[in-house]
């Protein structure tokens, strides 16, 4: 008995747990001495074996295993509720080079558009504020992590010492995550239709500001999800009246008789901040939150 070490056998929630857990396997299994047979490939832990874990055959394990890290890690922050927030990675701030522009009159749009960083940060901060009143378990902001409107938000959290999500995905390039994401709420995604979850799992209010594929890609599935029922009837709130009926022309499909014409009451445009705050606002104000309706579903 005198050469066993001692531990907790308390689990999480104080359950008893009498079993080793896997930790200490780890350690042991790397201090085993370096022989053939244990340099193999085939002896490594499954669950530390990056190989096996990267093979196709555990393509569902690695699905439920990105749901579950960042779901884990939210409720363990006790994050009851978000503020979800899509938009263009390519938007520059106020006074900063439109990098991604390829010609003039990119260049032009892009730092014109650079007036949507600023919304997007002063957006973030009025959510940010009530966040605080709250303690910081409803309304937290989450972008997709990356530059542009996305590190407009977590900056805008940050301005008030808030914390914010970022959810970012391993892409060819843009997608390190800024600077402004709380490091603790910073994840990373392989699985688009994972990561989209996380967007949606606790959203109290979307807010889209102009982007492109990836953005539209978010807002579109934001708008089936409410129209078939799926998602509760959240405020949509669409920066940028201008920009959105200039690419889409969502009258034409409602007269066309592709969607309903009352689909469209799902969005919501505004110009500012102030504007965008005061709807989601007035919204819980006047519905209960633990009742929020849903659409019917009916096609």
């Amino acid at each position: 008995m005198g050469r066993m070490k001692k531990r907790s056998l308390r689990g999480k929630g104080g359950v008893w747990d009498p079993l080793a857990d896997s930790s200490q396997s780890r350690q042991r299994a790397s201090t085993v001495p370096l022989t053939p047979q244990s340099a193999s490939p085939t002896y490594r832990l499954a669950y530390i074996d990056d190989d096996f874990l990267c093979r196709e055959e555990l393509r569902p394990v690695r699905l439920q295993l990105e749901l579950l890290k960042t779901e884990m890690m939210l409720e363990e922050r006790g994050i009851n509720s978000t503020v979800v927030m899509f938009g263009g990675a390519r938007i520059p701030e106020p006074g900063g080079e439109a990098w991604a522009a390829k010609n003039e009159t990119q260049r032009k749009n892009l730092e014109a558009a650079s007036v949507y960083y600023d919304e997007a940060r002063k957006f973030a901060r009025l959510c940010s504020e009530q966040s605080a009143k709250l303690g910081h378990k409803e309304y937290v902001i989450v972008t997709g992590g990356g530059p542009g409107v996305m590190e407009a938000g977590n900056r805008g959290a940050a301005d008030v010492g808030a914390p914010s999500i970022g959810l970012n995905i391993v892409l060819p390039h843009e997608q390190a995550p800024n600077s402004y994401v709380t490091p603790e709420l910073s994840f990373n995604f392989h699985y688009f239709a994972i990561r989209k979850m996380h967007f949606l799992l606790r959203a109290k209010a979307v807010a889209v500001f102009p982007g492109g594929f990836g953005t539209l890609d978010e807002l579109f599935e934001t708008m089936t999800l409410m129209q078939t029922g799926r998602l509760a009837l959240v405020p949509l709130v669409l920066f940028g009246e201008k920009f959105w009926r200039s690419i889409i022309n969502f009258e034409a499909l409602a007269e066309f008789g592709t969607i309903a014409p009352n689909d469209i009451d799902l969005l919501h445009f505004v110009e500012t901040a102030e504007e965008a705050w005061q709807i989601i606002a007035r919204f819980y104000e006047s519905v209960d939150p633990h009742a929020v309706p849903m659409a019917s579903g009916r096609r």
